[in-house]
């Protein structure tokens, strides 16, 4: 899709050099100082008029008819700082931005599905995204133009934001038609790849396609410097996690890509070699050039994938990392209460890296010349600065065991050389200014902190690490709303938002992950507590989850599994689904995993090397359920006989009657379901007056309750447009398991 030329067709996101323009002080504060985001707060003293999202802002735009500008971004961004200083702190630009548009701030961590939403925008508009994400909507918050970072002028022919202000606010009032129209055609689009799959009859795992995930994604393995892809270089978790598993079932080349990718990010300045963490990405293949920014979510996954293959395979540098990793979580980013913090900025005083890098004088200086001179060879600074303005980003020149031997000496004695070093250097760069800390509290992020701390302490045998563990879920389980629901964000003594499907779905595996380091069934409990209230608030009708909770403001509610930085929550729900039907006995939760599977089978056919976490699921649903002989195929548990009446005056309508014979042995669920994880069995077509039979209550070991079934022969009746077909819905199950769900069209006799 392209912008019209009205609306500046063709344009691509900017990047602008860093200025300091710092908000005046004692400037009168905007509506932003009462939120509790320290990124919406970083705008507070803009001479910006901003709103946070809600209905004063859109309520102002339908009544004045003005457009809206909507700014999102996140307080370690580096480049939403640039714009914070460069635009958003320069009166006369807020002065444009006052007069003709309504403007709104958001910080994506706290609202990730109005991110999701106005990305996949941004995306569609101009081929790419990235933060800051600066939006432009109708009254009725349909998007119309979009791009990331504008400059305060224009540069090299490119327009800045006051030239962006002024064209589309002459569009907006020359060109409304074209504009609305614009409007609409986009939010059409974004709703197309955002919505629900649709889904056809399918019996089967797409096993195809989950194996074409993991081939494409070996092919994608840097040999050299290893990790997936070219520059910029991620640490992609979900990667690292689907290709571990294989390696778990024999897959030795994906094993080997695991722990060479997480030695050789350890090696890299990606890995803090003074103060433990990773760092976001970087920009180079080697791992040698950061960018600098510090997130929770990285740092808990990566945790947790180095305690698994540092415990499975005894590599003694994969046990440092982890437990480097975890030090400094506690270290920094654990808060009093236990849970903890979002991110640590990249920049100190507006310069990226700051706190990081090194002059080879302040090298010298801090060590000593004999200590600088070893540690130069070993830390990478005996040649030319890697970094900007003569500095050098910190990185191991090889393994450890290489170095050792270099040396002619024993690890433990190159380790007893090597560290106190690097504690002296820390020592030294502590006394710098630190980057500034986001310390809201993430449920989803904490789960992922959970189940990295429960699993070192499982594998480590550290209880220490165990407790952490503990503390930080007591903390964010208690965080509800008064309905007990579960909700996102903590932050200086106030919760809010409800719950997104990541926040049950990481909460869920740390959970897991808990009780598996402790044995305590309350964990297991709570864990089974929130896959229901998930199920309730979340499952669409396809068997797959929404990503967020109902919102009347949002144009679309999002259903994906394609994964990121972060792994879909989707996929981490199907796993976590697959996990409870093994660690409980219960064969439902198999179920409804398969079912959230198939729900996306099309899309991950097509789509398999943006879903890795989809096909973990794949993969372990097929080496832990049916698929044997003793598996009979789900189609012939049921048999269906339709008889249709002639019409009967009204119309085009026709009296249907759908009898379905069980096989023996097996039952299938009534309508409506007894509980919430069940699949009811039910008709979807154009069809009215549908009456469902009683079903007959029978008592099963996965359930606390009896539940209503039918099994043996019954009837379903209605009424049936002409021409139409039924989709017959059910999942057929027996006293200890259930076959994956069917979706059969029945076709009206002629």
């Amino acid at each position: 899709m392209r912008l019209s030329t009205v609306l500046l067709a063709g344009w691509v996101s900017l990047m602008g050099i860093a200025t300091d323009v710092d908000a005046a002080e004692g400037s009168r504060p905007n509506r932003l100082i009462h939120e509790s985001s320290p990124y919406l707060r970083l705008h507070a003293h803009n001479p910006v008029d901003w709103y946070p999202w809600g209905q004063e802002a859109f309520d102002r735009a339908r009544k004045e008819d003005k457009p809206i500008f909507l700014s999102v971004g996140y307080s370690t961004c580096y480049w939403c700082h640039v714009m914070e200083r460069q635009v958003f702190s320069d009166p006369e630009i807020a002065d444009l931005m006052n007069r003709w548009f309504v403007n709104i701030k958001v910080d994506r961590e706290e609202r990730p599905d109005i991110d999701e939403l106005y990305m996949t925008t941004t995306q569609l508009l101009t081929g790419s995204g990235g933060w800051p994400n600066s939006v432009f909507l109708t009254p009725d918050r349909k998007p119309f133009f979009a791009g990331t970072y504008f400059p305060p002028a224009d540069q090299g022919g490119r327009p800045g934001f006051p030239t962006i202000l002024t064209a589309l606010h002459r569009a907006w009032l020359e060109k409304r038609v074209q504009v609305d129209a614009q409007a609409l055609q986009l939010t059409n689009a974004v709703a197309e790849v955002l919505s629900a799959p649709e889904v056809g009859p399918m019996s089967s795992l797409p096993t195809a396609a989950a194996a074409l995930a993991v081939t494409n994604l070996k092919k994608t393995y840097d040999d050299e410097w290893r990790g997936f892809g070219g520059a910029p270089k991620f640490p992609s978790p979900a990667n690292l996690f689907l290709l571990w598993f294989q390696g778990e079932q024999g897959d030795l080349a994906g094993r080997a890509m695991v722990i060479e990718t997480l030695e050789a990010m350890g090696r890299g300045a990606i890995y803090d070699q003074l103060g433990g963490g990773f760092h976001r990405y970087t920009l180079d293949r080697e791992w040698r050039i950061p960018h600098f920014e510090k997130m929770l979510y990285d740092n808990a996954l990566l945790a947790e994938i180095l305690v698994v293959t540092s415990g499975a395979s005894g590599n003694a540098d994969l046990e440092r990392l982890a437990r480097g990793t975890l030090e400094f979580i506690l270290r920094v980013m654990r808060l009093p209460n236990g849970a903890f913090k979002s991110a640590i900025d990249a920049e100190t005083d507006g310069r990226e890296g700051a706190f990081y890098v090194w002059t080879r004088k302040g090298l010298d200086m801090a060590l000593g010349e004999d200590d600088s001179q070893f540690l130069a060879a070993v830390l990478g600074y005996d040649g030319d600065p890697n970094f900007e303005e003569h500095h050098y980003t910190l990185y191991l020149e090889d393994s450890i065991a290489q170095l050792s031997d270099q040396l002619g000496v024993t690890r433990g004695e190159f380790l007893g050389r090597l560290e106190p070093l690097l504690a002296k250097l820390k020592v030294e760069r502590d006394q710098r200014p630190f980057p500034k800390i986001d310390d809201k509290v993430l449920t989803d992020w904490n789960g992922m902190a959970i189940a990295a701390f429960a699993a070192a302490g499982r594998v480590f045998s550290e209880d220490r690490y165990i407790r952490a563990a503990v503390k930080a879920a007591e903390f964010v389980l208690g965080q509800r709303d008064q309905e007990g629901i579960q909700l996102h964000v903590w932050r200086a003594g106030q919760a809010k938002q409800r719950a997104f499907l990541d926040d049950y779905a990481f909460l869920i595996h740390g959970l897991l992950a808990l009780f598996r380091a402790t044995g305590e069934d309350h964990w297991l409990a709570e864990a089974e507590r929130l896959t229901m209230e998930m199920e309730r608030q979340l499952r669409e009708p396809t068997g797959a989850f929404f990503n967020s909770p109902e919102d009347s403001s949002l144009l679309v509610r999002s259903t994906s599994a394609r994964g990121g930085a972060i792994p879909a929550g989707n996929g981490v729900a199907m796993v976590n689904l697959l996990q409870l039907a093994e660690l409980t006995g219960r064969p439902i939760y198999r179920a409804r995993a398969v079912s959230a599977i198939q729900a996306f089978a099309g899309t991950f056919a097509t789509a398999s090397a943006g879903m890795p976490t989809v096909a973990l699921a794949v993969e372990m649903a097929r080496r832990s359920g049916p698929g044997t002989p003793e598996h009979p195929a789900a189609e012939e548990m049921v048999t269906a006989n339709l008889e249709l009446a002639a019409p009967a005056g009204d119309g085009d309508w026709r009296e249907f009657s759908l009898g379905l014979e069980v096989r023996e042995g097996w039952h299938i669920n009534a309508n409506p379901a007894s509980l919430d994880l069940l699949i009811p069995t039910q008709l979807e077509g154009d069809l009215r007056a549908v009456a469902y039979p009683a079903g007959r209550s029978i008592h099963l070991a996965f359930a606390d309750k009896e539940i209503q079934v039918y099994d043996g022969g019954v009837s379903i009746r209605g009424q049936i447009a002409a021409e139409s077909e039924i989709l017959l819905i059910y999942q057929a199950c027996d006293d200890r398991r259930c076959l994956p769900p069917i979706r059969r069209r029945i076709e009206l006799p002629e």
